[in-house]
C-alpha cells in the first residue's frame, strides 16, 4: 500500500499562485509515475499534470500548460504542483495519485489516490 496526503490547497484570488505538495509514504515513493487530478462539482476528474519517477519527462493538460509546473522530490517522497495565474475554472478538489507502471494522463492506470485538497480561485 501507498499512502499519499496532499496539502497546500487554499482560497486564492484571480492571478495569484498556490503550491500543493503530496506526501507519500509505504511503498517506493522514486519508482512510481506521480500525477495531479481535478475534479470540479458536477464534473468528471480531469488530468492536470505527470511527472516520471526520475523526472525527466512531464507532460500537462492543456487547460494549465504553460500556468502549472509539476516537480519531485525522492528524497522527500513528496511531488509538487506550482500552480501560477490562476483563475476561477482552476477550481477544484485536487487529488495526486501514483502509478506504478509508468506515467500516464489517464486516471485509471494509476494504483494509489490521496483523500484530495481543494483549490477555489475567486473572481
Amino acid at each position: 500500500q501507498m499512502q499519499l496526503v496532499e496539502s497546500g490547497g487554499g482560497l486564492v484570488q484571480t492571478g495569484g499562485s498556490l503550491r500543493l505538495s503530496c506526501a507519500a509514504s509505504g511503498r517506493t515513493f522514486s519508482s512510481y509515475g506521480m500525477g495531479w487530478f481535478r475534479q470540479a462539482p458536477g464534473k468528471v476528474r480531469e488530468f492536470v499534470a505527470v511527472i516520471d519517477w526520475s523526472g525527466g519527462y512531464k507532460a500537462y493538460g492543456d487547460s494549465v500548460k504553460g500556468r502549472f509546473t509539476i516537480s519531485r522530490d525522492n528524497a522527500k517522497n513528496t511531488v509538487y504542483l506550482q500552480m501560477n495565474s490562476l483563475k476561477p475554472e482552476d477550481t477544484a478538489v485536487y487529488y495526486c495519485a501514483a502509478d506504478r507502471d509508468g506515467a500516464t494522463r489517464y486516471r485509471d492506470d494509476y494504483d494509489y489516490w490521496g483523500q484530495g485538497t481543494p483549490v477555489t480561485v475567486s473572481s
